[in-house]
């Protein structure tokens, strides 16, 4: 059970002849053959695009640390708060126009 007998496969051509005709199969398998050419191109190209994308992706640079001269130093914070926005009100806004 399971297993493909010579017997299966013979009644599966017979069916594809009767289905698609004679002069209909050989054309089919050439386009067959033909986009399994193009589907197997088509992935080799993905994998090696996928390549060249990791091979882009390394860091140019390696990681150093800074000097001291290039750390920049905090601001330093002022006492003084920043100067308050004038209050409008959205409602005596809208009347003004």
């Amino acid at each position: 059970m399971g297993a493909l007998r010579p017997w299966h496969i013979a009644i599966f051509v017979v069916v594809l002849v009767l289905l698609f005709g004679a002069k209909r199969l050989p054309d089919a398998a050439r386009s067959l053959g033909r986009s399994l050419r193009i589907i197997k191109a088509e992935t080799k190209g993905l994998i090696d695009d996928n390549d060249n994308v990791a091979e882009k992706a390394e860091p140019q640079y390696s990681r150093e640390p800074l000097e001291p001269n290039e750390i920049q130093q905090p601001r330093q914070q002022s006492s003084q708060p920043p100067p308050a926005q004038p209050y409008v009100d959205p409602v005596q806004r809208t009347n003004d126009r």
